[in-house]
């Protein structure tokens, strides 16, 4: 029986245990981290990800889950909105707001759920060395434990380490110039379903969203050529944001104090991962350490689950099954990341006079017909792809 070791419990990993499992492959998972991760902010299920979640039977799971934003606000520094765009503006849900929008923590708990009775998880460790003779990938574990699998898929984040063992990866992440942070805080009487965009000037930003768990998601956002910051220990990157942030008034000031007692923050500078191939030997990669858009695409779940979904079908098919899952996914990749026009300094401009133009365009945009032609700007290709319908992964 074919077995496959997966690293990452996230997103995509998870998802490829199913479509697996489906096939009658033996799936491991390994997760650094001692227990499944539940925090993280909204994310989207759009196009042929939300497909695949159909075909996997999760999709009223999701919906179910859902975080309730009805659309975004764009507001000045004062609070005053300057334009607001609702989820059902836009044909199929496909505005900056999807019809399916989940946390990434709940999404990543309906999938793990899902294969919980067919996959063997390991919490808290990871993998320290690999060694693919040819047949098998023989892996020691970072608890020192030794094992040998068929196969080996590397589903983590975009700083991947367990990808640095196989591939030379030292120019993989493009970064984007742009440092953010993600982190929970109490919501208020004042917080309403819709999320709230506010840029100041120095490409600043605050983006604050509703969740489905009585609580409000935060992300402050910065642009600088300054490297080094994602060095920093958890108390350096709050200090340093408390600083860029203190000058702001309307929710900054209640956010920046929110922050400081979150016990789930993130901060991460962004990037995109290109690579020239997602395989070696027995060893692929799937998800963001191998084709990362960035935050900014809209496109990340839609590239793991599709990603995951490809892989599973090719993974068992026989000689350049990894080729063509690399052909298959490639054009796909290569659209997620093409960012929309001027992303992302459109919507982090420098001067105050940026800020204000930005606030014009957005509160022209947001009305009437000129609204339906920025669905055009505002909507990640999720759909320019089309399922292939491998004999196992089709609907239940």
């Amino acid at each position: 029986m074919t077995t496959v070791l997966i690293s990452g419990a996230s997103i995509a990993g998870p998802a490829l245990a199913y479509w697996l499992n489906r096939q009658g492959v033996t799936t491991t998972i390994v997760e650094r981290a001692p227990e499944l991760r539940t925090g993280g902010q909204a994310i989207d299920l759009r196009g042929a990800g939300r497909e695949v979640a159909r075909r996997m039977g999760i999709e009223d799971a999701v919906r179910a889950a859902g975080t309730g934003e009805k659309g975004i606000e764009f507001v000045d520094a004062s609070g005053t909105v300057k334009g607001a765009f609702a989820a059902d503006d836009f044909e199929d849900g496909n505005g900056p707001t999807a019809e399916l929008e989940i946390l990434r923590g709940d999404l990543a708990r309906i999938l793990v759920d899902t294969v919980a009775d067919d996959t063997e998880f390991l919490f808290g460790d990871s993998i320290a060395e690999l060694d693919d003779d040819g047949d098998q990938v023989h892996v020691v574990f970072a608890s020192g434990t030794q094992r040998s699998f068929d196969y080996v898929v590397v589903s983590e984040g975009m700083r991947s380490r367990t990808r640095r063992l196989v591939f030379d990866d030292a120019d993989a992440i493009r970064p984007l110039g742009m440092y953010t942070s993600y982190f929970t805080i109490p919501r208020t009487d004042t917080d309403t379903d819709w999320a709230a965009w506010s840029s100041l000037p120095g490409s600043r930003s605050l983006f604050l969203r509703p969740d489905s768990h009585g609580t409000r998601r935060a992300a402050f956002s910065f642009m600088t050529d300054e490297q080094g910051f994602d060095d920093l220990d958890v108390p350096g990157q709050k200090k340093l944001l408390r600083e860029r942030f203190s000058d702001a008034d309307w929710a900054f000031p209640r956010v920046l104090d929110g922050m400081d007692d979150s016990d789930d923050f993130y901060f991460e500078g962004l990037g995109q991962v290109k690579l020239p191939t997602w395989s070696k030997g027995r060893v692929v990669l799937v998800g963001d350490s191998a084709y990362c858009a960035s935050p900014i695409s809209g496109m990340g779940t839609s590239l793991s689950l599709v990603g995951a979904y490809v892989l599973a079908g090719e993974l068992t098919g026989g000689d350049g099954r990894f080729e063509r899952y690399e052909a298959t996914m490639r054009p796909y990749v290569d659209e997620a990341q093409k960012l929309p026009p001027g992303a992302p300094r459109v919507a982090n401009p420098k001067t105050r006079l940026g800020v204000a133009l930005f606030h014009v365009v957005i509160g022209i945009a947001s009305s009437g017909v000129v609204r339906k032609l920025a669905s055009r700007f505002t909507s990640p290709p999720a759909d320019k792809f089309t399922l292939p319908d491998h004999p196992y992964n089709v609907p239940a």
